[in-house]
């Protein structure tokens, strides 16, 4: 088991740390769209709504270099030379350029290092039992992470690098080029152009594509990581609370522009990114007199997407809430019985995934199971870190139910992280018969004994009062 000793001091900086600070913007309190119906004559009170700035701790921009740091080094010391033995590499080449970095270049290099200098390389040479030697061919130093071995007033860049993989004659060079795998196509033409030509000639031949090392590196969580990990979830779980409540919602009023915005603003109020702009839609009755119109209005089934990054670590969360009727203390039954498939659906495929099995074979005996039962679903999941849609195998898209060619038929690897994306179809007889589509997302921990939900899963239709 990876783990590294924890300072009493960075311990207690995570338990301590400030709250979520500021307050969100109120939202645009100006009528928009078809007036709402006459309300009752008397209407009860609503609950309070969720105090804001009541989100899990979010540590400073320096506490988060000092734990990403920490997690560094155990992946570098640890699960490089791992990975590294298993791909059968002894000599790893990131080379990149500034303003076009290697998908894996901002997980190989520290909290401060924010894009790779000029061109920069990154060598590392499976040394043994002296472990995997960390090496910078660049203008730019990167900490103390990895040694600077290169004297611009005494050799060419190209040359030095030459020198080094000369001196160490690896048998087998991976370079990051993929013919399928994004993750895993680094290495720009003009870059590799440029490696042949330095390297003596009996080298080109064990130069090999390194997609697969590319892709186990960036999926792999460490135990710290995955300890960390549902905290980073329930920031953006508690997120969407405040957006899906009183708080910012006004039935009539706001819009759902106004809570996509108040997505963007509240992550940045906290210094988080937003790795994607959300999208907040509605569904409605099909007598509903409000058509199309983006203003929220009672009855309305909301849906949102939203995600942040956080300790360089990706969330991505689907939810959905529906807003009650002046006369209604709960979501009407049919809502309740189609989000209950949804739930299933998850179940299945949690079910079904299993160490070794490829992305494909999973989604097709999700999908199988799911029909014995009568659930009209789609399976569209996918691997979550340092990229939103990130490094690993794909459980369907929402265009290809059939599997996924190449990308759904990378192995399913034990410590990864996914978003279990997945939609159902159900009539609700309380909205005129018609088909109702109940989006879900939640983001999971695959261990070797299965998958855990990170924070909690969403069992209900939340309500706005």
């Amino acid at each position: 088991m990876l783990s590294r000793p924890r300072t009493p001091t960075l311990v207690l900086i995570f338990v301590t740390c400030a709250m979520a600070l500021g307050s969100a913007a109120a939202s645009p309190q100006q009528r928009r769209g078809a007036p709402a119906p006459a309300a009752p004559a008397v209407q009860p009170p609503p609950p309070p709504a969720p105090a804001l700035g009541r989100l899990p701790a979010i540590l400073t921009l320096r506490e988060q270099a000092e734990m990403y740091n920490a997690w560094l080094t155990v992946r570098l010391e640890r699960v490089l030379p791992e990975l590294m033995r298993a791909e059968g590499f002894d000599m790893w080449l990131v080379i990149c350029r500034e303003g076009h970095e290697d998908p894996v270049f901002s997980s190989l290099v520290p909290f401060n290092t924010i894009y790779a200098s000029r061109t920069t390389m990154l060598v590392f040479t499976d040394k043994g039992p002296e472990g995997i030697e960390r090496l910078s061919v660049s203008r730019s130093g990167i900490g103390a992470f990895y040694r600077s071995v290169w004297d611009p007033d005494r050799i060419g860049q190209w040359e030095r690098l030459a020198e080094i993989v000369t001196e160490r004659s690896p048998k087998k060079i991976g370079i990051n080029e993929s013919d399928t795998f994004n993750f895993g196509d680094g290495i720009t033409a003009a870059l590799k152009k440029q490696l042949l030509a330095a390297l003596p000639q009996e080298y080109h031949a064990r130069i090999q594509p390194a997609e697969r090392l590319a892709i186990r590196w960036l999926e792999r969580r460490t135990p710290d990581e995955m300890e960390v990990y549902p905290h980073i979830v329930a920031i953006a779980h508690g997120i969407i609370a405040e957006a899906f409540s009183r708080t910012v919602i006004t039935p009539g009023v706001t819009t759902t522009s106004d809570v996509q915005w108040y997505f963007r603003e509240r992550a940045r109020q906290l210094g988080l990114e937003t790795w994607f702009h959300p999208t907040v839609d509605i569904q409605r009755p099909r007598d509903t007199p409000y058509g199309q119109s983006d203003v929220i209005h009672r009855g309305d089934l909301l849906h949102c997407d939203f995600g942040i990054r956080y300790l360089k670590l990706c969330t991505d969360t689907q939810r959905m809430a529906y807003v009650l009727r002046d006369t209604e203390t709960e979501a009407p039954k049919g809502l309740q019985a189609a989000f209950a498939k949804g739930n299933r659906l998850q179940d299945i495929l949690l079910a079904e995934m299993k160490p070794g099995l490829t992305g494909n074979a999973i989604l097709a005996a999700a999908l199988k199971k799911a029909k014995t039962e009568g659930i009209v679903g789609s399976i569209y999941s996918h691997p979550i870190g340092y990229h939103g849609h990130a490094a690993g195998t794909i459980i369907g898209l929402w265009d290809r139910q059939g599997g996924v060619p190449g990308l759904g038929d990378f192995p399913l690897h034990e410590d990864t992280a996914h978003a279990i994306e997945l939609s159902v179809r159900a009539v609700a007889p309380e909205f005129g018969n018609i088909d109702v589509r109940i989006l879900l997302e939640q983001d999971i921990l695959f261990r070797r004994d299965g998958a855990a939900w990170m924070d909690e899963r969403q069992t209900s239709l939340i309500l706005i009062r």
